[in-house]
């Protein structure tokens, strides 16, 4: 989603705009399309709705990064929200701006436990897959292809800013269902029936 050109992923919910205007080029460099939204003010939260907006956004655009399939790349800092004020250019900043703002570990302690939680799942994931893979290289078991079914909504049938998928691995012993909700309002899913009997949510500890 974010790497180190452009917008951190804390600002790429947080502004719709770049404010490059510390790099003394009168805001004319770096990209003027960041596919970025403010969330309803620009720059720093000016009230708790927002901030919450901002909050699932993040987590939403970590979760679809680190539960792909395939290796995820993560920016620095983007798991504790680390911010650059908007600047989308900051190479010539060797300050406050690009560097790693440790204190941030302890301020977004719950977004790094979600994050690391959700590399334990890639990770678990991604061996599975492995196992498989290697397994079919050594036998000559049928392969089995990697699935996945999509619908746009929340809700069989209908549209809104949300996504839905099940995913299973490789080797066909790992089914995941994962709801993003990217709407301004809370959303209720709908689990596929078949997915029902099955269903666990995953753990956050």
């Amino acid at each position: 989603m974010t790497c180190h050109d452009g917008f951190t992923l804390n600002d790429l919910v947080s502004y719709n705009l770049k404010h490059n205007e510390a790099n003394n080029e009168s805001n004319t460099d770096g990209g003027n399309v960041n596919l970025s939204w403010n969330c309803g003010a620009e720059g720093p939260p000016v009230n708790a709705d927002i901030e919450r907006l901002r909050m699932q956004q993040t987590r939403n655009l970590l979760a679809l990064t680190l539960l792909s399939v395939g290796t995820p790349m993560l920016l620095m800092g983007d798991e504790v929200r680390r911010t650059q004020l908007g600047n989308n250019n900051a190479y010539c900043q060797d300050n406050e701006t690009s560097w790693f703002d440790w204190s941030l570990c302890a301020t977004n302690a719950d977004l790094l436990r979600f994050v690391r939680l959700l590399i334990r799942t890639h990770l678990q994931f991604d061996q599975a897959t492995a196992v498989a893979r290697s397994h079919l290289r050594t036998t000559s078991a049928k392969p089995v292809s990697s699935g996945m079914a999509l619908r746009l909504g929340s809700r069989l049938g209908e549209s809104s800013h949300s996504l839905a998928l099940s995913l299973h691995n490789f080797a066909a012993t790992q089914l995941r269902y994962i709801a993003i909700n990217a709407y301004w309002k809370p959303l209720e899913f709908t689990i596929p029936p078949s997915l029902v009997p099955k269903w666990r949510l995953a753990s956050h500890d």
